[in-house]
């Protein structure tokens, strides 16, 4: 993260004794990207968070297996014919893949286990319902709108408050950052940002549990191991670094708007290790007096368009099928664009009155290819890619 924090009682001094009130030390935990060399925070824990008493592999389902995108073809995936049902760690349905990412969707009614994904990084975008995240760190509330990215390694567990919470999950191969563009060389927003640290929510208070013998679900690259620990891990009575969980609502994005269409770089919201996150939002139409206020029909040669559409009226899509909950993919190889008839629909609507957009999406972008879950084939309209004939 680009700033600072101070969470809970820590020492004056880095790495120095901290003495609980029996006179015993803290354990101190350093949580670090990039070996030593980039983001991190230290923990201070009441007891040693290395202590684990048993570790057993977890058999794998085979829902997370991928196959190519062929026949090459446009696809729309309707994520309401998915199951629901579990928690938002075990209960995700995989849709998408690739090297670089790994894209599911869940409906949760129940509380995870305790979890920490040593892969990379994992960014929620709660799509409807509100959980409590409850992490090493402290606890976030997350509603509607929110992104909570979560640093690699972070025990954290998820838990639904007052019904189901549905959820896109991208799970990363490394870390989940602003956008450099975005930033002082620094580490500060810019001015010209399209939203700054004041939208980001983080725990402000530790969190603490006792217990003992805690199991805890763990993602490596090998796949999944429950680590049992001694003592919870959630004994942390204070924090201070740049690397924690937090939230941003994306009503709190601020769009970009030109005098004619603007391309999809100036939404973009998180960046990752081969692919970036964008937010579409409700905002003004393009202003010039002949724009074509649709996006142009495009081609992006060098990745693959996966978009979940969450609130509003998707102007350029009517006649498609997609509506809230739909999530279309446009692959490299395919040119794509509004549905026929969508333009002249559009302007004769700015001639009544209409001047802003009320759309919601969100978009990964990847650059490498796709390939498809056994979830996405199930839900999918096969109709879809002939669509764009009249």
């Amino acid at each position: 993260m680009p700033y600072y924090r101070v969470v809970g009682e820590v020492p004056r001094k880095r790495h120095v004794q901290f003495r609980r009130p029996d006179g015993g030390l803290y354990a101190e935990e350093l949580m670090g990207e990039e070996g030593f060399s980039s983001d991190s925070s230290l923990l201070y824990h009441r007891h040693p968070p290395t202590a684990i008493v048993k570790a057993e592999p977890v058999a794998q389902d085979g829902s997370a297996d991928l196959a190519a995108n062929h026949p090459l073809t446009p696809r729309h995936f309707r994520t309401g014919a998915l199951p629901t049902g579990g928690d938002l760690v075990t209960g995700r349905h995989l849709l998408a893949g690739n090297a670089d990412v790994r894209l599911s969707h869940a409906v949760a009614d129940a509380p995870s286990e305790l979890y920490r994904n040593s892969k990379g990084d994992e960014c929620l975008y709660i799509a409807s319902g509100r959980a409590r995240f409850e992490s090493t760190y402290g606890v976030i509330e997350a509603g509607e709108g929110d992104y909570v990215v979560v640093p690699t390694g972070t025990i954290h567990r998820w838990i639904p408050q007052g019904g189901p919470v549905a959820a896109l999950v991208v799970e990363a191969a490394g870390h989940i950052r602003p956008p450099k563009r975005y930033l002082s060389q620094y580490g500060q927003f810019l001015e010209h940002a399209p939203y700054s640290e004041r939208d980001l929510r983080a725990p402000d208070r530790p969190l603490t549990a006792a217990g003992t013998d805690v199991p805890v679900l763990v993602r490596t690259r090998g796949g999944l191991t429950r680590l049992v620990y001694k003592n919870h891990p959630f004994d942390v009575v204070g924090w201070d670094g740049c690397l924690y969980p937090y939230a941003f609502n994306i009503a709190d994005f601020e769009p970009i708007v030109k005098r004619t269409h603007a391309p999809p770089p100036v939404h973009q919201t998180f960046e990752g290790p081969g692919f970036v996150i964008c937010s579409f939002c409700p905002r003004p139409l393009d202003f010039h007096p002949e724009a074509v206020p649709l996006p142009y029909n495009h081609h992006n040669v060098d990745s693959d368009e996966f978009m979940f559409y969450v609130g509003g009226d998707y102007t350029a899509r009517q006649g498609s099928g997609i509506d809230v909950g739909s999530i279309s993919l446009h692959p490299a190889g395919f040119t794509h664009g509004p549905q026929p008839g969508a333009v002249e629909a559009v302007i004769e609507a700015i001639g009544r009155g209409m001047s802003r957009t009320s759309e919601t999406a969100v978009m990964i972008d990847t650059f490498r290819p796709l390939d498809l879950g056994r979830a996405a084939l199930a839900c999918e309209d096969t109709s879809y890619a002939w669509s764009w004939v009249r």
